[in-house]
Order: structure tokens, then C-alpha cells, then sequence
């Protein structure tokens, strides 16, 4: 059981990893396969939680997200939320669920002494239209290029580096939470194979060394409270269904997973 409100009141750091679109069959696939290593020796007991997001598109998903709802376990029975904004007087709250008194997660750790900084991926979150700026927005600093985007093969190399510099000119100074949305498993990825669940396995065979690199980076760098999930998954035909914003299986059953690092 994670302790987010202690995790939160000592200062630990926290990374907040979104692999957008990765459908939980491929990762989950990917990681029997042998072809994410990195990853099978940072997941706790080196797999996937099957989880199922809240939102069908990276919109709503994230929207969701930093208002406290992560994907949940396709079951009656949930553990407790890491982070919830303030209810109403009467719900109760367990005692490890970081309640933020703010209208988002982003601003309540700003009220904790955090620096919340974001590397988009895809274009929501690059600032270069009205909505495209909602989720950059809520964050203190966001940084996007063109190359941090999926048709840029090298794209999670990019992120991970400018991921590292923020590391390198806040840690030590203020607690950070840094999110980083990885776009290298969502669409276009057919430059790894053809935008399939096969090319979005080697999407991920792709990102899994840089994401690997990156945990290695910051493991030196102190404590960290580590969420990765996707925020949705991507419908290959599945069905007759393509793409995402659809109530398909594909869609909406993503890998979740949450961990002390360092």
C-alpha cells in the first residue's frame, strides 16, 4: 500500500508517466516477450496491473487523471486512490489518499511547496492551439517540440533528455513532480513496423530503453513516487473498431502500475 500523504508531506519527489494509447494486451504482451527488459525490472513483481481508464481519448483521460481518478482495476473492490480533491464533509477519505484543497492535483502540490513541471508528447499537449494549451496550462513550466512528438522516431530519447534537465536545475532545491507524456505509442507509429499492435510493441521496445534510462537518471537523484499507466489504448480493427474515443475493450483496458524508486 502506497502512502501518498506521507510520500507527499516528507517531499518526495514524483514522476508521473503517461505511455499514451498503449493498449494493456500489448504491453502486457511486450513484457512476456522479453522485448521491454527495462521495464520488467521496474514494474512491481515485474508486471502490469490491468487496469481500465476513465477516459477514451488523452483529453479526458488526463483531465481525469490530475482531478484524482487513475484507471481502475476492472473489479467491485478498489485500493485506496493515491490523490482525491477535497470531498464534502461527509465522505470519508483513507488516511494514506492525498486529499488536495485545490481545484486540481497540479495546484495542490503547488500548495505543498512542489514545482510541477510537464513534457508533453502529443499535441494536446503543445500550446499550439486553444485546447492544445488546457493541460500544459495547469502545469508551472511545460516544454513541447516537435521532435518530443510520435512522428519523430527518436521522440523518446528527446523527452527523456529534457526530462533529466529539469531534474538537474530543480532537485535539490524544491520537491518536482515531473510528467512526462510519451508519444511514441501512439499513432503514427508505422515507421517502427505499420500502426498495428505489432508496431506499437516496437514502439514500446523503442521507449522502454529511454524510459529505463530515464528512472536510472533520477534514481540517483533522491527518493521518488513513480505512476505509469496509459491513458487510453488505440482499436486496430478490432472488431471492425479504429482509433480511440470508442466503449471498445481496446480502448479502454490499459497497463497501470505505481512504486517507490530510489
Amino acid at each position: 500500500m502506497i502512502d501518498t500523504t506521507q510520500i507527499i508531506e516528507s517531499g518526495t519527489n514524483i514522476l508521473f508517466v503517461t505511455l499514451d494509447s498503449l493498449r494493456y494486451d500489448v504491453a502486457s504482451g511486450a513484457l512476456a516477450g522479453g522485448n521491454t527488459p527495462h521495464l520488467a525490472g521496474l514494474l512491481p513483481g515485474g508486471q502490469w496491473e490491468h487496469r481500465q481508464t476513465p477516459g477514451m481519448f488523452t483529453l479526458p483521460a488526463h483531465m481525469a487523471f490530475f482531478s484524482g481518478f487513475l484507471p481502475k482495476l476492472p473489479q467491485p473492490e478498489q485500493p485506496a486512490r493515491l490523490w482525491e480533491c477535497r470531498p464534502p464533509a461527509f465522505k470519508k477519505v483513507p488516511s494514506e489518499t492525498f486529499v488536495f484543497d485545490a481545484p486540481n492535483l497540479l495546484d495542490g502540490l503547488g500548495a505543498h511547496g512542489y514545482r510541477t513541471a510537464c513534457v508533453g508528447g502529443v499535441t494536446y499537449f503543445s500550446a499550439q492551439t486553444p485546447l492544445g494549451s488546457v493541460l500544459p496550462s495547469m502545469f508551472h513550466e511545460a516544454h513541447w517540440r516537435p521532435e518530443f512528438c510520435s512522428p519523430e522516431i527518436e521522440s523518446t530519447r528527446h523527452q527523456a533528455d529534457q526530462a533529466l534537465d529539469i531534474a538537474d536545475r530543480y532537485l535539490g532545491r524544491q520537491p518536482l513532480l515531473l510528467f512526462v507524456n510519451v508519444s511514441a505509442t501512439h499513432v503514427p507509429h508505422g515507421h517502427y513496423v505499420g500502426d498495428s499492435t505489432v508496431s506499437q510493441t516496437a514502439a514500446l521496445a523503442y521507449a522502454d530503453s529511454h524510459l529505463g534510462r530515464l528512472l536510472d537518471g533520477l534514481s540517483g537523484r533522491g527518493r521518488w513516487l513513480v505512476i505509469m499507466c496509459a491513458d487510453h489504448g488505440d482499436a486496430y480493427g478490432d472488431d471492425g473498431f479504429h482509433g480511440r474515443g470508442i466503449a471498445h475493450p481496446s480502448v479502454w483496458n490499459v497497463p497501470f502500475a505505481a512504486w517507490v524508486h530510489g
